[in-house]
């Protein structure tokens, strides 16, 4: 998979306000406010981390970042934290899994941190500035789609060791080579 764009997160945050606008609206007048809010928070956690995992190059640990998603959440739920932690909460797992799969070094994951607790401020903002659940989610996850735009840091330990062991094994392949022919070379 690519690294996923700009537009695209805007179409996500179209899709998760459009969504978690509907999902207020019939679920309501059935649940109480506190419940619907700890859903409508989890589904579109989820849903957003769900996106992220699909568009993220790597393979490895998927299975894992939806477990611990679903740890943070189930604790935060089983606690009763407040809605504010468990905001909070959601928002942390969805910045750890970025800050893991999409940054590189420590100073774009403290960018991607900021940029997290920047989207937080424009929702809050936004909720109580026109009341409007829409509005809210849109301003939040419009500018959780600018994480895209955060520069690379430089290559870390990590990219230099896969670095290495792609020249060892170019080595290890040319003496295997060499040995080959040496071999079907004797008479």
């Amino acid at each position: 998979m690519s690294r996923p764009s700009f537009l695209e997160g805007v179409a996500v945050a179209l899709g998760a306000s459009i969504l978690g606008s509907i999902l207020h609206t019939v679920l309501a007048p059935v649940l109480p406010y506190r419940t619907l809010m700890l859903l409508l928070i989890s589904a579109l956690g989820l849903g957003y981390l769900l996106y992220l995992l699909r568009c993220c190059p790597e393979r490895i640990g998927r299975v894992t970042a939806v477990a611990v998603w679903t740890i943070v959440a189930g604790a935060a739920w089983w606690l009763k934290l407040p809605l504010s932690t468990f905001l909070l909460a959601q928002l942390g797992t969805i910045w750890l899994v970025r800050a893991l799969y999409f940054q590189n070094s420590v100073v774009p994951a403290l960018a991607d941190l900021a940029l997290a607790g920047f989207g937080l401020l424009a929702g809050i903002w936004a909720a109580l500035h026109t009341g409007s659940l829409f509005l809210a989610i849109w301003c939040f996850f419009l500018v959780q789609a600018l994480f895209v735009v955060i520069p690379p840091g430089p290559v870390g330990d990590k990219h230099r060791s896969e670095l290495d062991s792609a020249d060892r094994f170019r080595e290890a392949l040319s003496s295997a080579e060499a040995a080959v022919r040496k071999f079907s070379s004797i008479d």
